[in-house]
């Protein structure tokens, strides 16, 4: 049975460059077609180009990554992956930057062996270090809050008519769009900025009901 040559690559973020990855893999006579790119968040792991490449897998077909974090986002699910590759799909891997994770070497019971436990290592470093690295990004957040940092975007500048056409829209006199129109924001922005507005000032003469606004008058 012919070998099929394969490459994964991931990046977690869609700002990310996989250049590194890709030059890593250039060297190997991977065809094109054999070469799989993902470009997903941490919270949105559904990879679809690493499933379409693990159908496409058959027995001693050969799959290249650049590390070993590229098969998941924790240590379970390193584990789960190189398990289902190994054993179900009964494929080799080759690690490039860990070369004792070479499943072509050593299929003896010692080699089986030596290759689990670095497996098992080196699964747990990857994940610990992203645990670190999100405890230092919260560190790190909460440092520049402490320090008056603000987070987010940056409020819009309302125009001095505001406050008259907020009253001109709760009083029924305008359309939410066309009192937005007149500000020059968007309907979602003057909403809420009229909400804060009535928030600050104390002022109750506004109910929000399902997706409906309801005005009360006052006194």
């Amino acid at each position: 049975m012919s070998t099929n040559i394969y490459g994964y690559v991931r990046v977690s973020t869609r700002e990310q460059n996989e250049g590194r990855q890709m030059t890593a893999l250039g060297d190997l006579s991977i065809p094109e077609e054999n070469l799989f790119v993902d470009k997903h968040s941490g919270k949105d792991f559904q990879r679809p180009q690493y499933k379409r490449m693990v159908k496409r897998l058959r027995p001693d077909d050969l799959l290249y990554i650049k590390s070993i974090d590229r098969l998941g986002r924790n240590y379970e699910e390193i584990l789960e992956q190189w398990r289902l590759l190994t054993k179900e799909k009964c494929i080799d891997i080759v690690v490039l930057d860990m070369p004792l994770l070479d499943t072509r070497r050593g299929k003896d019971l010692m080699g089986t062996f030596l290759s689990d436990i670095v497996l098992q290592v080196l699964s747990f470093v990857a994940e610990n270090e992203r645990t670190n690295i999100r405890q230092r990004q919260a560190e790190g957040i909460a440092a520049a809050k402490a320090k008056g940092v603000r987070f987010g975007r940056e409020r819009v500048a309302l125009p001095d008519s505001f406050e008259r056409l907020r009253r001109a829209w709760r009083s029924g006199q305008m359309s939410l769009r066309e009192a937005a129109d007149a500000c020059g924001i968007p309907k979602s922005t003057f909403r809420d900025a009229a909400l804060r507005a009535e928030a600050a000032s104390g002022c109750a003469e506004t109910k929000y009901i399902r997706t409906k606004w309801y005005t009360f008058p006052s006194g």
